[in-house]
């Protein structure tokens, strides 16, 4: 189930995966922000799919503003976005995860797609800063409650490095496509910045089996970066 707050973008994107494998997905509009649009999409993908296994936190946005230019609204609408949204969707599916996982006796996933800058911070994120830092730490601490309530359901975060994806438009904007690309790639040891896929297959590991022993963890994804 793909939902997004773009509805015509998120059809597309689930038509795009039913081209290759037909009746695989399907799309719902969602704002992250609305406790009731979380009990609404989650209610329907239980319905839709007969129960469910994985959420994975991944709406976003950025914002380049320093400590004094970002407004009171800007600074609330980063968080709201970034980092209440994760906690709606992680408050909200843990019951639904409880109840497959209870029925089928596999265990449960939540993904939360923090970034590199929920580690490392900037002069001119301070917002981005923030909010990222916070799911980090709110995915441990679903993760503990978790295991303490004995749910089997894992919790993790994900930390990007700058990635080609629409997060990306407001630079390429100003530089155009390859001088901004260029002029992140220089920040980062590989020399590049990454591709969709390279966050997908962290992702698809964590809420996977492949991981089940892994919970409250933060999985780096960021060329090496973080370690400089």
């Amino acid at each position: 189930m793909l939902t997004d707050i773009n509805a015509q973008g998120v059809a597309a994107a689930a038509m795009s995966i039913n081209a290759e494998r037909a009746g695989a997905a399907m799309a719902l509009p969602h704002d992250v922000t609305k406790e009731e649009d979380w009990q609404r999409v989650l209610s329907d993908t239980e319905r839709a799919f007969g129960g469910l296994h994985v959420l994975v936190n991944n709406a976003g946005v950025g914002l380049t503003k320093d400590l004094e230019q970002i407004t009171l609204e800007e600074w609330r609408q980063v968080h709201a976005i970034d980092l209440d949204g994760v906690f709606l969707g992680c408050k909200h599916a843990v019951a639904p995860i409880v109840r497959t996982v209870r029925d089928t006796n596999l265990g449960g996933s939540i993904v939360n797609i923090s970034s590199i800058a929920g580690i490392v911070a900037g002069y001119n994120m301070a917002a981005y800063n923030s909010a990222k830092a916070a799911v980090r730490h709110l995915s441990k601490s679903v993760a503990l409650h978790c295991a303490k309530k004995g749910y089997n359901i894992r919790c993790n975060s994900v930390h990007p490095v700058f990635i080609a994806t629409p997060i990306l438009d407001p630079l390429v904007a100003r530089y155009g496509k390859d001088e901004a690309y260029a002029k992140l790639a220089r920040q980062i040891p590989l020399g590049r910045i990454g591709e969709p896929e390279d966050i997908a297959y962290a992702v698809l590991y964590l809420a996977s089996d492949e991981s089940k022993f892994v919970t409250g963890a933060e999985l780096k994804v960021d060329g090496g970066i973080s370690a400089m």
